[in-house]
């Protein structure tokens, strides 16, 4: 006979649920202890990444563009009046002088211009002349006139004096003396009136020669201006050089303002730089520059800074101090360097592939083994070309990853293999 053991059963069930609560438990803190585990540094090989040491010392702050040489001297020449181009006599890369006739043009219409020019400028230089003889003319007339009315004055003055006398002394009456002084004061009168009259003449002879030779300047101006434009019809150089550009054809009509030909001097260049605007702030006139032509290096110095942006960098020209290297040519393109400052006992370290001056940056800083790397926080300063100065975040000999790491930005840690 089986006899019921209610104990048992109770005591089972209890040790099932203790089981299974330090089960439960056991489970909470092994996720909880994994959760807080950090995730593998991942590795990274040494040998794509770059590595500097920071160093203190003398660093020579510069900046750094691309650019091309371009002449100092250029002559565009543009078209001074329409016309047809009938001759091309030198072509891009001729030396020229400025008297070299580079291109001849044709314009009929200004031809007969310049003719019917001339013929006005000749028509009106003799009409000049003719009006000139014929006041002259006029003034010697009236100079004749004045001269009769004056000698006339005289006589008339004298016989009055004469009469004066005679009367004084009872030979003649006091009638004849009354008449005698009558026809001296008369005589006085129209004298005045004639060396008027002569003064007057004179002045509209100026007057009147003047205002014609105004109509002949401007007719010469005309014809000057017409013979010129049919010089100009004859392109030439203007300037010691070499022939750059001469886009034009024969049998091509071309309008006043249109470029001809371009003139520059290829012994004297100077090299545009185009260089960022975050570091062309610094950059004064007259500091020091370098120009790399890919076949020698050129010293020079700034001689002008462009005061507006393009395209997010600003043109800095730079004079060329040095003799020209073999194959330096117009349009050649050339890397050049500025020096700005020389930075006396500072921290620095390589410039890296990320951040700009003046910032603060995260980097990869070598620890003691050598095969690990931990992300700190560096604060930049001035930089260079190839340096940048620290200013907070490692010291002298600490080596840092200056390569992109960007692809592990979610790691403070990675190993180096």
């Amino acid at each position: 006979m089986d006899i019921a053991r209610p104990n048992v059963a109770r005591q089972k069930r209890r040790r099932q649920i203790v089981y299974v609560s330090v089960g439960v438990v056991l489970v909470a803190l092994v996720t909880m202890g994994l959760s807080r585990l950090k995730p593998a540094a991942p590795t990274v090989e040494r040998s794509t990444v770059w590595i500097d040491t920071v160093k203190r010392g003398s660093v020579l702050r510069q900046v750094r563009g691309l650019g091309t040489l371009v002449p100092v001297e250029i002559r565009w020449i543009p078209a001074v009046t329409e016309g047809r181009v009938d001759r091309i006599l030198a072509l891009p890369g001729v030396q020229v002088k400025p008297d070299t006739v580079l291109l001849e043009l044709s314009n009929p219409q200004l031809q007969q211009e310049t003719l019917d020019a001339e013929w006005k400028l000749k028509a009106a230089e003799a009409d000049y002349k003719n009006q000139e003889t014929q006041l002259a003319s006029q003034v010697l007339a009236q100079k004749a006139d004045s001269a009769k009315a004056e000698s006339e004055y005289n006589q008339a003055k004298i016989q009055s004096d004469t009469d004066t006398a005679l009367a004084q002394l009872g030979v003649i009456s006091e009638m004849n003396e009354k008449f005698s002084k009558q026809k001296a004061d008369e005589l006085a009168t129209r004298n005045e009136i004639e060396k008027q009259r002569l003064v007057n003449s004179r002045e509209v002879l100026a007057a009147q020669l003047q205002a014609k030779r105004a109509e002949v300047e401007e007719f010469r101006a005309l014809y000057l201006l017409k013979q010129s434009q049919l010089d100009g019809l004859r392109v030439r150089a203007g300037l010691t050089g070499v022939l750059q550009e001469q886009p034009l054809k024969v049998g091509q009509w071309v309008t006043p303002g249109t470029t001809l030909a371009k003139v520059v001097q290829p012994e004297r260049l100077k090299a545009e730089l185009k260089v960022a605007e975050t570091q062309a702030k610094d950059i004064q006139l007259n500091e020091p520059a370098s120009v790399d032509t890919h076949n020698g290096v050129i010293a020079g110095h700034v001689m002008r800074i462009d005061p507006s942006v393009q395209n997010g960098t600003v043109t800095v020209d730079v004079a060329l101090d040095g003799a020209l290297p073999q194959g330096a040519r117009p349009d050649l393109s050339v890397d050049g360097t500025i020096d700005l400052e020389k930075m006396e006992n500072v921290l620095y370290v390589g410039r890296p592939a990320f951040g700009q001056e003046q910032s603060t940056v995260g980097m990869f800083k070598l620890e003691p083994d050598d095969k690990n790397a931990l992300r700190v926080q560096v604060k930049l300063g001035r930089s260079s070309v190839n340096t940048v100065e620290i200013l907070q975040g490692l010291r002298e000999g600490d080596q840092v990853v200056l390569s992109d790491m960007s692809r592990w930005d979610n790691y403070d840690r990675v190993k180096l293999e």
